[in-house]
């Protein structure tokens, strides 16, 4: 069948970063246009002449140089002398991330960004918004297969091969210039809106990751709380269905509809401008879960993520209500093992480590030694089998205490492994829920209480994480740990 192409846009060369990503978008959203108008006809009963191909915008830059820069940030150099390139998609949503990446590796490297289309066609299916809605009865009516007449998501174009460390770059180029290509990002941002019940927009940049639903609740109750009285810094609340309540400081208000029943990993979002807000999320439980959202929250490039939950304490010295900050993890969840080696050690992230000491410092007002009383500092252990206390106790039991581990839960060490593969700084913060090892278990009234006193003194500690975190900058934050030896250019 004849392929059928709107006319190719010649390639561009900028010197200035709001220039490029303005011919970005030009290229994707004529892209885009074209494709979805060839659907909406097909829906009307117009067959197309041919084969429908358009292809996402590319991004390519040269390096001639192995020249070192003063630059402290971790990111935003051309490793070797060679070209470098990348495919981007929806402009509007990295619009701020494009231009800071651009300038950073302009002021570099000098030369210029070339703007062209690439050799990626776009599949059908994300050329179309989440929200957009088809005429799919008339279309199945047609008894014209999709796939003969548009192109569909490739798997080839979609791994994770950079992100991995295991992508092997012809010599002297192209090399990456960033983590995901297009088609992997816009696979993750229509995962999002599916799992996640908000569109991909409304994703800040510090996300907290719970196992359990009492912390959204908390969370849901603060942000009303922050919306009703005026709060100086966050401009609205969002919830699953995208239903927006707006800062009564900006004229309040509440417009969306309310899903008839929650998705899988419901999000919810105190925003504020340029995305400096709270994102939190129920992943439920298990690590199958925490790998699956995290592997598509990545593609946003957040500043920080942490795990909020309850853990069960491994040490007698322990009571229920204590703190566990992770400094090291072991990972028995499995779901990472082929992504990420067992051999690959997962390093505590001495900002995240400090920002949670000095919040749980602020909100329980202990300081120094007095903290110890309610935290420990230790090994965290996640385990892919919920019910462990099952198995036999001499084996797993001899197996936690060489590892030192101060706590198990089933999401932890998932959540910091898919922060260390994907360059998002990660912690760790539990809280005591039980000590099956000791016999210690909630009885229902103690469970109802425990979960009143401390799932708001937990949410309030992690809450002031997350604005510790976004008053430092961004050399500080994005650790040169997670960063490998022929790195992306992009954050």
């Amino acid at each position: 069948m004849e392929i059928f192409s709107p006319e190719p846009l010649p390639p561009k060369a900028f010197t200035d970063p709001a220039a490029a990503v303005d011919y970005v978008a030009e290229i994707y959203d004529r892209s885009t246009g074209f494709i979805r108008s060839h659907l909406n006809r097909l829906g009307q009963g117009v067959v197309p002449p041919g084969r429908v191909r358009a292809f996402y915008p590319q991004a390519e830059v040269t390096s001639t140089s192995y020249g070192r820069t003063d630059s402290t940030l971790p990111y935003g150099y051309l490793h070797t002398p060679g070209i470098y390139r990348t495919t981007l998609t929806a402009p509007v949503l990295f619009r701020k991330y494009l231009l800071e990446n651009f300038a950073i590796i302009l002021r570099n490297h000098g030369g210029t960004i070339e703007i062209k289309e690439s050799a990626t066609p776009i599949p059908v299916h994300f050329a179309v918004t989440p929200n957009e809605r088809l005429d799919g009865a008339a279309i199945n009516a047609l008894n014209v297969p999709l796939r003969d007449l548009f192109d569909t998501p490739d798997l080839a174009f979609t791994d994770d091969e950079i992100a991995n460390g295991t992508f092997i770059p012809p010599q002297g180029g192209p090399y990456p210039l960033a983590a995901f290509t297009a088609p992997r990002i816009d696979y993750s941002l229509f995962r999002l809106s599916h799992y996640s019940g908000t569109d991909a927009e409304h994703f800040q940049n510090f996300v907290i990751f719970t196992n359990y639903h009492f912390y959204i609740d908390e969370f849901r109750r603060v942000a009303h709380e922050h919306m009703a009285q005026g709060h100086p810094e966050y401009d609205s609340f969002v919830e699953p269905g995208n239903v927006v309540t707006r800062n009564v400081r900006l004229g309040g208000g509440r417009t969306g509809t309310e899903p008839p029943r929650l998705p899988q990993m419901p999000a919810y979002h105190l925003t504020m401008p340029n995305s400096r807000g709270i994102t939190m999320v129920n992943i439920g439980v298990g690590p199958s879960n925490a790998k699956t959202i995290t592997d598509h929250i990545a593609v946003l490039r957040p500043h920080a993520w942490l795990m909020l939950g309850h853990c069960a304490g491994l040490r007698n010295s322990q009571e229920l209500g204590d703190y566990v900050l992770a400094h090291a993890y072991v990972r028995e969840d499995h779901v990472l093992d082929a992504d990420l080696p067992l051999s690959v050690p997962i390093p505590a992230l001495a900002e995240i480590q400090v920002a949670l000491e000095q919040a749980v410092a602020d909100v329980t007002q202990l300081h120094g030694l007095e903290t110890k009383r309610i935290m420990r500092t230790g090994t965290v252990a996640s385990f892919d089998n919920r019910n462990w206390e099952l198995r036999d106790q001499r084996e797993i039991t001899q197996r936690l205490s060489q590892s030192r581990a101060v706590a198990l839960d089933m999401e932890s060490a998932t959540i910091a492994a898919n922060g260390f593969r994907f360059r998002v700084p990660y912690g760790t913060l539990l809280c005591v829920s039980d000590k099956p090892l000791h016999g210690e278990l909630k009885l229902p009234g103690m469970a109802s209480e425990f979960y009143q006193t401390q799932v708001n003194q937990h949410l309030l500690i992690g809450l002031r994480a997350m604005e510790i975190l976004r008053d430092q900058p961004p050399e500080r934050l994005h650790s040169r740990k997670l960063r490998s030896f022929a790195e992306t250019a992009f954050q």
